[in-house]
């Protein structure tokens, strides 16, 4: 069994905080702000003003004040969101794999960022952050101060002045402004050009965009005096410079790289001279993804017709004319743009890494960075550390998306107290207790279980995999050797490496009273939210093809639904294992939608109560039991009247008052089989029944249908709502941890063996109780209930399965 998984630390903490009226009460809290010039002979700060109002993420920080190489990225191309919401994930994988840290900049609620996140980046575009130059950050800034906070993506020239400040000294971007065709009479010159002239900072792109009158922008940026190379990639003597879409443009580079060390000396040499003006760096497009230049010059004019008769002029110009060019194209120009970006981001991070060699010697650099294998391979790497998952051969029964952590298990000894002795541990002080440790997580957990009960099924040939992330410190080096010493499958866990220096491994402490029920926990999870892969994880349930992915609410609510999409995506049944209250509300995120029966992304969730409840508030608080739709799927159930006598006639007034049954009820729409864990009162199974469920005709579940749907309808038969007793009465637990977790790897090992939910459950409750007499997350007996699973499993009915 394999599990996704993300170890890490957290990047956002606040260090030297400074009394500042720009700090943020939103975003990342790991900010730091600007103090001094961090990198010998850079550009350095430039203006000192400037620097008290710049943030930057940790990892960014670290990286520059150790003189590791780092590549500054700008915010525009992913708030104009021409080229899809995962480019921000995409673009640091680049950086990362190349050997640096990536470094993205923008405002964010007024106040300038260098490291921005990728949920950061994701709320500026939600928000409508607006494209802004040196120019505007004084109002941005100002605005901020005043009250109101703004977003910016900042342009090349912006983000070349925030990286100056911060001490970053090389940028990779798709392509430079420049002068406007017609510009001599326009003056519709790019801040862009001005702003190499002034500021020292290498840029790495595919030349001037190619709608650009081209010998005007050369000669205007040689009277600025910004030097001009492109890189030969093999080509010998003077080569062309590139137009973006096509690697020639007819007009000779000044200069010829020839690999990206020369780049790097170039750029020392610039600073010990002391010339304060910037480097462009010309790398052509892959020759794969590149227009020709003949076919691109009848499209751009066309396009540059239409914008100055339309009067289209300053910052609305370009926005107009890409996407005019991207229809005229027939789409070419769009994976081409997204190519070249990537090629020109690999290029930097190359180019940041060979500088810090030439300062700090090869040892030193080599040292501070041993990339994680590729997320996200580009078109040069795919075959390198880590390829693109490839589809297997056969499909996985089950893959698991979720957490793995060190669990510290403290359980209260109040033996030396006298009488009469607290049950519970005493409050701000130290409490006598046994301490275990072990591995667990609530994914590891539902993994493990799984695979347990599997292990002695081997004639059935049931596979698992397991997704996570860790670290590349000792916890996640010891969380690694313990799962394939259990036998889990690790292929698809990213350990991720010491250039996430901010990442933490999971750990998971609980605090258990005198009857070893729990008192209080602690968990930190924050690696599977500050750290997002999303097309390496659809990969690899593309590459599975999993019957069923289980998926814990220890992901950002934005990933939850990136593995949920993913699940659809592959012909996978989804089960939900909300984790806690307040991640169980990551399922119903406010400005989201889900699928609503019959057309579901959600098979199975698995909360306790209050779970439940939780979920249920955050569906109801964010509008998600507002549209008609859900209102449909609830008329259809039949429930006219007389509803709290069924419930109670069904569970008892207890769990009916504390309304259990009608949450579970009017959260159906959106997860068809909902298992509430009951603990010693046992679990709550409620399901809505298709019209030819056998359960609708059947005598020995008549008793257990809440209510029948009108006749005729096509989609929904009824409800079915039935409480199963507890299995077993335990006096004394051992240990409650991992015991909803073992439940559900019992479940949807039966699930994925082909067994229907009904009969599923009292041999999950039987597996749950076994971990209940355990010390460990999961108890290493499961295999005796392989069989008794099999023989669950082999009835031939199976029209009620969800």
């Amino acid at each position: 069994m394999s599990l996704l998984r993300q170890t890490g630390r957290h990047s956002c903490i606040w260090r030297r905080p400074i009394a500042n009226p720009l700090r943020s009460s939103r975003g990342c809290t790991l900010q730091t702000r600007i103090q001094i010039n961090q990198r010998p002979y850079s550009g350095g700060p430039a203006k000192s003003g400037l620097t008290k109002f710049v943030q930057l993420s940790e990892e960014v920080e670290d990286a520059i004040r150790t003189n590791k190489p780092v590549v500054a990225l700008e915010s525009t191309i992913y708030t104009h969101g021409a080229l899809g919401r995962d480019l921000p994930d995409l673009l640091n994988s680049v950086v990362r794999q190349h050997g640096a840290v990536p470094a993205t900049i923008g405002v964010l609620d007024g106040v300038p960022k260098v490291g921005l996140e990728s949920q950061e980046i994701d709320r500026m575009v939600q928000e409508g952050a607006k494209k802004i130059s040196r120019r505007d950050l004084a109002y941005f800034v100002g605005t901020g101060m005043n009250g109101r906070k703004l977003h910016g993506g900042t342009t090349i020239a912006g983000t070349m002045l925030l990286a100056q400040a911060a001490g970053i000294r090389v940028f990779g971007t798709g392509g430079l402004g420049g002068v406007h065709r017609g510009g001599e009479n326009t003056m519709d010159v790019s801040a862009d050009l001005t702003e190499l002239g002034r500021t020292r900072v290498a840029v790495i792109s595919s030349g001037p965009k190619g709608f650009l009158d081209l010998p005007r922008t050369m000669e205007y940026l040689e009277t600025q005096g910004v030097l001009v190379a492109t890189f030969a990639d093999g080509r010998k003597g003077n080569v062309d410079l590139p137009a973006f879409w096509a690697r020639e443009s007819g007009i000779k580079s000044p200069f010829v790289l020839e690999d990206e060390k020369q780049a790097a000396a170039i750029i020392l040499a610039q600073e010990r001279l002391g010339i304060d003006s910037g480097l462009l760096f010309a790398n052509p497009i892959p020759a794969e993804y590149e227009i020709p230049r003949e076919v691109m010059d009848k499209i751009i004019d066309t396009a540059v017709r239409e914008a100055a008769e339309k009067g289209f002029s300053g910052n609305e110009n370009t926005p107009y004319i890409l996407q005019r060019i991207g229809q005229l194209s027939e789409g070419r120009s769009a994976p081409a743009n997204l190519h070249l970006v990537q090629s020109n981001v690999a290029r930097a991070a190359r180019v940041a890494v060979e500088l810090c060699k030439l300062e700090t010697g090869d040892a030193a650099a080599k040292s501070h960075h041993q990339p994680a294998p590729p997320i996200f391979p580009t078109q040069d790497q795919s075959t390198q550390t880590l390829p693109e998952v490839k589809e297997t051969s056969s499909r996985a029964d089950i893959l698991v998306a979720g957490s793995v952590a060190l669990d510290l298990n403290c359980n209260f000894h109040n033996d030396r107290y006298v009488e009469p002795k607290p049950m519970s541990p005493v409050l701000h002080t130290s409490n006598p207790a046994g301490i275990t440790q072990s591995i667990g997580g609530v994914g590891h957990n539902v993994a493990l279980a799984a695979q347990s009960i599997h292990r002695d099924l081997k004639s059935h040939n049931s596979t698992q995999n397991y997704a996570h992330l860790l670290t590349h410190h000792s916890a996640g080096a010891t969380i690694l050797t313990s799962m394939e010493k259990n036998g889990l499958d690790t292929a698809y866990i990213r350990q991720l490496g010491p250039e996430y220096a901010s990442a933490r491994t999971a750990q998971y402490v609980a605090v258990n009273d005198a009857d070893k029920n729990l008192f209080t926990a602690m968990a930190d999870m924050a690696i599977l939210t500050s750290h997002s892969f999303p097309t390496y994880w659809s990969s690899i349930v593309h590459a599975t093809k999993p019957k069923w992915l289980v998926v814990d609410g220890n992901w950002s609510p934005k990933d939850i639904h990136n593995w949920i999409k993913a699940g659809e995506q592959n012909g996978a049944k989804v089960a939900f294992e909300p984790v806690s209250t307040v991640k169980a509300a990551g399922l119903f995120p406010k400005g989201h939608d889900l699928p609503l029966f019959p057309k579901v992304t959600i098979s199975l969730a698995t909360p306790n109560q209050y779970e439940l409840s939780a979920m249920y508030t955050a569906a109801r608080e964010n509008g998600y039991m507002d549209s008609i739709s859900w209102f449909s799927v609830i008329d259809a159930f039949g429930m006219h009247g007389g509803a709290r006598d069924r419930f109670v006639r069904l569970t008892s007034a207890e769990m009916t008052d504390a309304g259990i049954p009608v949450q579970s009820v009017q959260m159906l729409p959106y997860i068809p089989t909902i298992i509430t864990k009951m603990g010693e009162k046992g679990a709550l199974l409620t399901t809505i029944l298709k019209p030819d469920d056998p359960r609708l005709f059947d005598a020995e579940h008549e008793r257990y249908i809440l209510t029948r749907a009108p006749v005729g309808h096509p989609d929904v038969g009824g409800v079915y709502m039935r409480l199963y007793p507890a299995v077993e009465q335990v006096g004394t637990p051992i240990s409650v941890n991992g015991m909803g977790d073992t439940f559900l790897g019992t479940l949807v090992a039966g699930l994925a063996l082909g067994g229907r939910t009904e009969d599923l459950i009292d041999v999950a409750q039987n597996a749950a109780v076994m971990t209940l007499k355990s010390h460990l997350s999961v108890s290493p007996d499961l295999g005796a209930l392989g069989q008794k699973l099999l023989a669950v499993c082999g009835r031939e009915n199976v029209l009620g399965r969800i």
